[in-house]
């Protein structure tokens, strides 16, 4: 029991230090609009944003909550092994976040997580422990599991993409003879537009370590059910407002000014459409990858007004990311669990 209970003990302090990464590498999605505009300073950025990042876990509900803790099956599994996998899915997806933010490529701290998982589960236990969720779709209609997970996270990007372009269309229509002093009203603006991104990705991205930590809990005995605690709650919160103060300032420059030249009404316009998508998302229960959400809402405007500025070798070298976190962040939680399979011999 002492085992297990260390074994729960570090298992909930690594899925903070994913939450704290996961701060760190997104915080640069929501602040680097609002600095390449010149709207905000970087310490006013980081002090808006990791203000309402608190807040978004605290009043934004635990539905994805729901959604990342029950998409793999661990409740047959011995308490030790189960909280073995966890571990050793949750290196797999810290690992590639942390490469990811050296190199500066904005990929999905959602994708890594849920292939970390998805690789130490099926190396350890095998596919049976994976809800994939396709035959509840098929018999009726019911999203769950993997299935409902991936759905969210490929079709976030593309309705980011199309929202950003009519939302950038219609934009410029209201303001259409307007003079270039809007540009201050643009400005001013992004202190909501950026502080209702930033409630929106704590809403939905904390709340993904509030589920694997009370997965956790649940598979060390320590609940009866799974409902997510308010402590588990407010530590998340702290955890990735901690990861937000601490800043993403490598991949700032790639979201920020390696996309396309983003002015005040651009900024304005991803922030507002990524906020909506990510927050509706949160409301569904469905993890999104505000990276993803970030990136193709800008992709979208810049098209929407001049294609040709877009640079479309950065979004192409940002999309293959997206495509190789799943496998790339599964195959280093399955090295992992081979590792500390030969070491303990855990099976």
């Amino acid at each position: 029991m002492e085992t297990l209970t260390v074994l729960v003990v570090v298992a909930v302090v690594v899925v903070l230090v994913f939450d704290y990464t996961n701060g760190f590498h997104d915080a640069s999605n929501i602040i680097a609009t609002p600095i390449a505009s010149r709207a905000l300073t970087p310490i006013q950025a980081v002090t808006i944003v990791a203000t309402f990042e608190f807040l978004g876990p605290l009043l934004g509900g635990t539905a994805v909550a729901n959604t990342i803790g029950k998409f793999v099956d661990l409740d047959d599994l011995a308490a030790v092994l189960s909280v073995i996998v966890i571990l050793c899915g949750l290196a797999g997806a810290i690992f590639w976040n942390l490469l990811t933010w050296w190199f500066g490529i904005p990929s999905s701290s959602s994708h890594a997580l849920v292939g970390g998982l998805i690789g130490a589960v099926l190396i350890a236990v095998g596919a049976d422990h994976v809800i994939w969720g396709f035959e509840q779709l098929l018999d009726d209609g019911h999203l769950t599991g993997v299935t409902k997970v991936l759905l969210a996270l490929i079709l976030s990007p593309i309705i980011g993409f199309w929202m950003g372009f009519m939302v950038h269309r219609l934009m410029f229509f209201l303001m259409r003879g307007a003079k270039p002093g809007v540009n201050r009203f643009f400005k001013r603006i992004q202190i909501f537009s950026c502080a209702g991104l930033a409630f929106s990705h704590g809403a939905n991205d904390a709340q993904k370590s509030m589920g694997i930590i009370t997965l956790v809990l649940l598979s060390g005995g320590f609940l009866d059910e799974f409902e997510v605690p308010f402590w588990v709650i407010l530590s998340c919160a702290i955890a990735i407002t901690l990861g937000i103060l601490s800043g993403g300032w490598r991949i700032v420059r790639t979201v920020g000014f390696g996309i396309f030249k983003v002015r005040p009404i651009h900024a304005f316009d991803g922030q507002l459409t990524s906020a909506a998508v990510i927050f509706g998302a949160s409301m569904v229960g469905a993890p999104v990858s505000t990276t993803h959400v970030v990136s193709s809402s800008l992709m979208g405007i810049g098209a929407s007004e001049r294609p040709k500025a877009v640079r479309w070798a950065k979004a192409k070298e940002i999309v293959s990311t997206w495509l190789i976190t799943i496998p790339g962040a599964g195959s280093v939680s399955v090295l992992t669990y081979l590792l500390v399979d030969l070491l303990l011999d855990v099976d």
